[in-house]
């Protein structure tokens, strides 16, 4: 079942997205997000836009949001998208689903929200993130050579766009 996160679901999250920040270079942050820290990102990020989760047999699976992707008024029509699953996770399909469903809710905003594309930001190397993002239709709109540095190494960047009109 996808449906619309809460900060109820802060805790399983964090489990997702916790494992990403201490075992990989896929997020920028150094250390682990509080359930507190969620929490308020969640009910942020649901004051003006989406948030979604996969949930099977009552556990969290995986999870997909949208953000403003930049602060200026002239970006206000496109969204930074993000989506994670459980490192664990081996039901099929779960990210394209979530994925899918922000979509669709990102489609169905009204007119003065209407949103002209999606940015995804990928850490490289990442097959499964790049894989995703092309088989949904986004294609490559940037590469950022050595931008980041995680576990003492330096971490190219691709950006990720998708038009929706």
């Amino acid at each position: 079942m996808i449906r619309p996160a809460t900060s109820a679901d802060a805790a399983a999250i964090c489990k997702i997205y916790n494992y990403y920040i201490e075992n990989t270079t896929i997020s920028f942050e150094y250390e682990p997000v509080s359930e507190t820290t969620m929490q308020a990102r969640i009910e942020n990020t649901l004051s003006e836009y989406t948030w979604l989760v996969y949930e099977a047999q009552g556990e969290i699976l995986g999870y997909a949001y949208a953000n403003l992707w930049k602060a200026r008024k002239a970006y206000q029509h496109v969204l930074e998208v993000t989506v994670y699953t459980a490192h664990t996770n081996i039901v099929k399909g779960v990210g394209t689903e979530v994925y899918q469903a922000l979509f669709d809710e990102i489609m169905n905003y009204p007119e003065d929200k209407k949103v002209k594309a999606l940015m995804a930001v990928v850490a490289l190397p990442n097959e499964a993130s790049v894989g995703i993002h092309k088989k949904l239709g986004f294609y490559e709109a940037g590469y950022f050579k050595q931008v980041g540095r995680k576990f003492d190494q330096w971490i190219d960047v691709a950006y990720y766009q998708k038009d929706l009109f």
